[in-house]
C-alpha cells in the first residue's frame, strides 16, 4: 500500500516536471504550441503504459487523472501551460485525455485483461501525434480527405501514417499477448487499426483522445 502511494506521488511529480520542461521549451525555443502539445500528449500517455502492472485498483488512476484534469482546467485561461493551450483551433482533447486513460484502465480491470489498456494507450500515444504532426507540417501532395461532398479535417498523409503505425503496433502487441502469430492475429490487428483510424478520421475538436481507445477496446472485447 505504501509503495503504491509513493509510486503515485512519483507519477504526479513526473507529470509536473514534464509539463514544466515542455513549457520551458515552448517559451525559450519558440516552438509552436501544436508541437509542444503533441509532445506532452505522447510523453504523458506513453508513461501510463505500466499502470496495469503497478496499480491494483482503478481508484489510484482516478485520483491521478482527476488531478491532471483540474490542473489543465485551472491553467486554461491563465498564462501557465501555454505549451498546451496555445493552439488556434478549438479542442477539448487535453481534457478528454485523462478521462480516456481512466476509462480504459477501468475497463481493463473489469475484464481483467491488461491488453485492453496497453494497446489503446500505445496507439493513442504514438499514432495520434504522428498523424497530427505529419498532417500539419507536410503540405505537398497532402490534401484533405474527401468522400463525396463531405470534407474531413484530416489529411491523406496523416491518416495513412496513423493506419500503418497502428497496424504495426497492434500486430506486435497481439503477437506478444496471444504468444502466436496466426490468421487471427493478422485480421484482428487489421480490425484494430481500421477502428482506430476511422475514429481518428471522424473525430472533431480532440474527441479522438476518447473515441480511439474506446473503439479499439470494443474491437478487442468483441473478437479477442
Amino acid at each position: 500500500m505504501d509503495n503504491i502511494i509513493v509510486i503515485s506521488f512519483v507519477y504526479l511529480i513526473g507529470i509536473v516536471v514534464l509539463l514544466a520542461f515542455n513549457e520551458i521549451n515552448y517559451r525559450r525555443l519558440k516552438i509552436k504550441g501544436e508541437i509542444t502539445r503533441k509532445f506532452a500528449h505522447f510523453a504523458a500517455t506513453l508513461a501510463t503504459i505500466p499502470f496495469p502492472y503497478i496499480f491494483p485498483s482503478h481508484w489510484y488512476v482516478l485520483v491521478l487523472a482527476s488531478l491532471f484534469f483540474f490542473g489543465l482546467a485551472v491553467t486554461q485561461h491563465g498564462k501557465q501551460l501555454k505549451s498546451i493551450h496555445d493552439i488556434k483551433r478549438k479542442s477539448m482533447g487535453s481534457y478528454l485525455l485523462p478521462l480516456s486513460i481512466y476509462l480504459s484502465f477501468l475497463i481493463s480491470c473489469l475484464f481483467e485483461n491488461k491488453l485492453l489498456f496497453i494497446l489503446p494507450m500505445l496507439i493513442l500515444a504514438i499514432c495520434d501525434p504522428m498523424a497530427a504532426i505529419l498532417g500539419i507540417n507536410i503540405k505537398k501532395y497532402n490534401g484533405q480527405i474527401k468522400f463525396g461532398k463531405r470534407k474531413f479535417n484530416k489529411t491523406w498523409l496523416g491518416t495513412t501514417a496513423f493506419f500503418i503505425t497502428s497496424l504495426i503496433i497492434a500486430m506486435i502487441a497481439l503477437w506478444l499477448h496471444l504468444d502466436i502469430f496466426d490468421i487471427k492475429t493478422l485480421w484482428l490487428g487489421f480490425l484494430v487499426a481500421i477502428a482506430g483510424t476511422l475514429s481518428e478520421l471522424i473525430s472533431w475538436r480532440g474527441s479522438d483522445n476518447l473515441s480511439i481507445p474506446l473503439a479499439i477496446i470494443i474491437v478487442l472485447t468483441t473478437f479477442l
